[in-house]
């Protein structure tokens, strides 16, 4: 890549480029002639696959306005964003980390901000702490800025999550998130999207369980496993042969299924917990009844949800889609049992109404994600209830 401008702070690696270190002089009145000079010297001076800090950069660009007298733009350059020393975070354990906009928005994920307003708040956190000179604070600290920023700009609910999330964050306790559906409703891809709003690095998904489980136990030992959660009726040995449809074995068939698989998912929620790490959990298979059962005797913060598709046009859709990416004999095999996976949905939803599991309709993503966090949040409040003056202390 060339000589690389390496930025701590916002943990960015970009090219150095002449033409941006001559703008940011001409920023500062220097003439684009001069700025340009100073820019191509800098250049000279570094090795074709150097490495240079933003400070550093800094550090050379003030030693040759100060050799070429150009004090009056020397001293503007000193106060410009660019040159300012950074501002050092200390974490719980003692240890400094710069100052991260990056970071700091990702943070306010639980609120459900949408990102432009997320960066907007963190940029106004950040000329607070420039204006005030600031230069080292506590983590703690930084926290309650945060929180007295968002009760200074936002909505009390907003203000009122992020106090919870603080909380919860400082606990230590792990989140378990159950997210079941079925086949086709963007369970993975949500997922996905919520462990990296959270900072989750551990997501498991039920069908790779499922897989792992058919290479030791045998299909005729199991066969129920090494079949589709939508046709394991049909491995059923109480199968009326005749029957020409699946209604009355179809409930069972899955249940089945789902309840081999149980064991690798209460294992994995086991290890979870002993190692506390967070964990998302997505699949078929994690049904309501299942959530309400790993929700008791854990130390975990538990959270159940379904994620479902209401409109039977979408989901077919979103079946083609799917079979598209990976195989068209797939796509083909969806459609074949099209009617069973809507089944199996109708099941979901009916049990996790009654069981009060939440049901978060999946039309558009970032709705979708936002009404998972607002879930998320809503399970953290009823864990912690902490007041500024605790959680901060």
């Amino acid at each position: 890549m060339g000589i690389a401008v390496i930025d701590p702070a916002e943990n960015t690696r970009v090219p150095f480029l002449r033409g941006i270190l001559t703008r940011s002089l001409q920023d500062v009145g220097l003439p684009f002639k001069k700025a340009y000079e100073i820019a191509n010297e800098i250049r000279k001076n570094l090795s074709p696959d150097a490495e240079i800090t933003t400070n550093g950069l800094a550090d050379q660009v003030i030693v040759l306005l100060e050799e070429k007298q150009f004090l009056d733009v020397l001293e503007r350059y000193k106060k410009s964003p660019q040159t300012r020393i950074p501002i050092q975070i200390i974490e719980r354990d003692g240890q400094p980390q710069p100052f991260s906009k990056g970071l700091l928005s990702q943070s306010l994920e639980i609120c459900a901000f949408p990102a432009d307003e997320r960066y907007t708040i963190a940029a106004g956190i950040e000329q607070q702490l420039l204006n005030n000179d600031t230069t080292e604070l506590s983590s703690t600290a930084l926290a309650e800025l945060t929180y007295q920023y968002l009760q200074d700009n936002e909505p009390p609910e907003m203000v009122q999550r992020y106090l919870v999330w603080t909380e919860y964050a400082r606990s230590g306790r792990p989140l378990i998130l159950l997210l079941g559906g079925t086949t086709g409703v963007g369970k993975s891809t949500i997922s996905s999207e919520i462990a990296h709003r959270l900072n989750i690095v551990r997501t498991q998904s039920t069908d790779m369980l499922r897989e792992v489980m058919r290479l030791m136990i045998p299909e005729r030992l199991l066969p129920s496993l090494h079949v589709s959660s939508f046709n394991a009726w049909q491995t059923l040995p109480s199968r009326d042969e005749k029957a020409a449809t699946f209604d009355s074995h179809f409930v069972e068939g899955y249940l089945t299924q789902a309840r081999e698989v149980a064991v690798g998912i209460e294992g994995v929620t086991q290890r979870a917990e002993r190692e506390q790490i967070s964990l998302i959990l997505e699949g078929v298979h994690v049904h309501p009844a299942l959530q309400k059962h790993l929700m008791h005797d854990t130390n975990a913060i538990v959270i159940p949800l379904i994620l479902a598709v209401l409109k039977r046009k979408q989901l077919r859709r979103q079946l083609k889609g799917r079979g598209q990416q990976v195989a068209s004999r797939q796509s083909e095999r969806y459609m074949e049992h099209f009617d069973a996976i809507w089944e199996l949905q109708s099941f979901l939803l009916e049990e996790a109404d009654r069981l009060q599991v939440p049901i978060i309709p999946n039309v558009a993503q970032d709705e979708t994600i936002r009404l998972v966090m607002e879930t998320i949040s809503d399970y953290l409040a009823r864990e912690y209830t902490g007041t500024p003056e605790t959680v901060f202390a």
